[in-house]
């Protein structure tokens, strides 16, 4: 099991933000979150990254971790070049070879030597999730993963999460748009801090 969260509970003050959350992510498995604004998305996210500590219940994690926040954090100065080599340092990794693979199935290798102010938001968002993949992490947590992403590369996004699935690597999405269900294995529907129980959002679609 990549992820299993248990009665995982949140408040700010008076306000509790998450009311009992529980769900699995397992090895192999494309996980959708989606719920409308307000409806505790980015809390439990900041959990699922170990960014917040919860107020309650349990986050456990197995493996490695790859986080794809929807908000790109990426130098303007530096080129495509420079993000992947800071990265690779970090990661420790010995080679760019992965990095490399996920560009062409991004389809934006070509900007390569580009600095990053010059580039569009789609393939900035290239860029982000290239940099969240390249360490191959067993579980990869997206936030509004296509944003600003033309047809060509939506289509190229789900090619890549149906082979890290292939790979047994596990993909959660949380979003607020629930029209990619069929394209996930399972879908929890997020109100007001708890997920819906409906059984037509949380069986499986393949």
């Amino acid at each position: 099991m990549s992820l299993r969260v248990k009665e995982v509970r949140h408040s700010y003050g008076i306000r509790e933000v998450l009311r009992g959350v529980t769900f699995d992510v397992p090895d192999g498995a494309l996980v959708g979150v989606v719920g409308e604004n307000g409806a505790g998305k980015t809390t439990l996210l900041r959990i699922l990254s170990g960014d917040l500590t919860p107020t309650g219940g349990v986050v456990d994690r197995t493996g490695r971790l790859g986080y794809c926040p929807q908000q790109v954090v990426l130098n303007e100065a530096f080129t495509v070049a420079q993000h992947l080599r800071f990265f690779q340092v970090a990661y420790r990794l010995g080679d760019l070879r992965y990095a490399e693979e996920l560009m062409e199935v991004l389809n934006f290798a070509q900007y390569r030597h580009d600095r990053v102010g010059t580039l569009s938001g789609g393939t900035r968002q290239k860029l982000n999730l290239t940099l969240a993949l390249m360490h191959d992490p067993d579980l990869l947590l997206l936030d509004e993963p296509y944003q600003g992403f033309d047809w060509d590369t939506y289509l190229r996004f789900w090619d890549l999460a149906r082979l890290l699935r292939a790979r047994g690597r596990s993909v959660l999405v949380i979003s607020h748009l629930a029209h990619d269900k069929d394209r996930l294995d399972t879908l929890h529907q997020l109100t007001a801090g708890v997920l819906d129980p409906d059984p037509a959002l949380t069986e499986g679609h393949r």
